[in-house]
Order: C-alpha cells, then structure tokens, then sequence
C-alpha cells in the first residue's frame, strides 16, 4: 500500500534474483532477496520511505510495473539481472519515467564476461552501482535520498 506522506520507491529485481542465496554465493553472496528486502525496507523507514519491492522472471511483468509507476512513485532503484544486458523493452519504459533510476548490480559486471559490461538501462540511470553485494541496494537508497533532498 502507498503511503501519502511517504516518499515511495520502486524495488525492481530482474530474473533469477529470487535464487539469491542459492544461486552463486561466491558471486553473489549469502543474503537471500527476502533479506535485501527486509534490510532496504528498515533503512529505508528511517528515512522516511516506503519500498515496494519486486521481483519477477517475466520481462514483461517488470516493464509494466515500470509504466505503472509513472504517476506513483518518486525513484525507482533496478537490478534487472540479465535483462540488463538485453531488454530494449525496459529501456523504452524507463524513458517514460521522470524521476530518478538508479542501477543495481550485486557483482561488479565489469570484472565478469564481455556481454555483461553493456547495460540498456545505464543511459537513462542517473546513476549505477555495483560490485558491493547486497548493500549496493542501501547504496542507491543513499544516492535516492541525496537526489531527492535537493
């Protein structure tokens, strides 16, 4: 549920995100996407925020939880997995929105294979993070709550 007097932040997470824990730990970490999620949202009430946090395989899912936000949320923060790498789909929902996007990565993508260093979404991100493991979550919370104080 949307909180009026809260500042609202979409939390999308891409394919595979819900094998964290499972899938690579030594790349990835231990931390499930349960407990990024449970982690962000406590940050994120003591500054004042509401996470709607998301998760799905489907491209299509997240392109329209992206084209629904437009008029509900205030920054959205997306590791879209591999679609990162591939989705012109997201990329062209992405433009619709106003307001800040912030890239995540679990893994620093630029130390893994070559296809993994092109990003769809990074041209319309303010910014990207990654390479911190689950905190890069907390990280683009931080560089939402900077954009959003100014």
């Amino acid at each position: 549920m949307i909180e009026i007097n809260k500042k609202n932040i979409l939390v999308l997470n891409g394919p595979n995100l819900n094998m964290l824990g499972k899938r690579e730990p030594d790349l990835y970490g231990s931390d499930t996407l349960g407990d990024i999620d449970k982690n962000l949202t406590s940050q994120a009430l003591t500054m004042n925020y509401h996470i709607d946090f998301r998760q799905s395989n489907s491209e299509g899912d997240l392109i329209g939880w992206i084209q629904d936000s437009r008029d509900s949320c205030d920054a959205i923060i997306i590791n879209a997995g591999a679609y990162t790498h591939t989705s012109i789909g997201i990329l062209d929902a992405l433009r619709l929105i106003k307001q800040p996007i912030i890239e995540v990565h679990l893994s620093n993508i630029f130390k893994r294979e070559d296809f993994r260093h092109h990003s769809y979404i990074s041209p319309v991100a303010h910014g990207v993070i990654c390479g911190f493991g689950s905190h890069s979550y907390i990280l683009a919370l931080q560089s939402v709550h900077n954009i959003l104080s100014k």
